[in-house]
């Protein structure tokens, strides 16, 4: 033995579509300030290929572009695309084991959080945010599958997360 301790694991985390689309419009911004956390190794970011698929087409919609005044370029659109291909750890294999009849389109985050026991599901989705609520139906299931796992909006996650500037945010 060396004597050596073995590397602590990063917390894994799942972001949801509009934080990625919040990134590319103020990366100085509080989602923005979360992908940072990701550069500098403080939390691991996973991604599905129906997520990926998401941000793509969201990012790449051209309604986006007139009402954000030109912030949303090509550019700023593929360099933030490669950043989170070469970042993210991608999950190959995400089975379908939670259904949210509130919103379909929130599954593939909430499957890959389930799957990966990630720690944190990143958002500012209303519907998402609610399944935190110890009242919530839907929500009680998703804590019986993923006990681990908090949903959190992005200000709240940079307060748990150590800052990559040292210390917490």
């Amino acid at each position: 033995m060396s004597g050596e301790e073995p590397e602590a694991a990063l917390p894994q985390a799942v972001f949801d579509c509009s934080l990625f689309l919040q990134a590319a419009l103020r990366p100085d911004g509080p989602a923005g300030l979360c992908l940072d956390c990701v550069e500098a190794g403080a939390v691991e970011l996973l991604v599905s290929e129906p997520i990926l698929a998401e941000v793509r087409e969201v990012l790449r919609r051209p309604e986006l572009k007139p009402r954000r005044k030109g912030r949303l370029t090509d550019r700023i659109v593929n360099e933030l695309l490669s950043w989170v291909e070469a970042q993210a750890t991608l999950v190959p294999e995400v089975p379908s084991v939670f259904s949210y009849a509130r919103d379909p389109d929130d599954e593939p985050y909430l499957n890959l959080a389930v799957a990966s026991k990630a720690l944190y599901l990143v958002t500012r989705d209303r519907d998402l945010l609610d399944l935190q609520h110890p009242d919530s139906g839907p929500g009680r299931e998703l804590r019986r599958l993923a006990p681990q796992l908090t949903i959190l909006d992005p200000v709240e996650f940079l307060r748990l997360v150590p800052s990559p500037l040292g210390g917490t945010t």
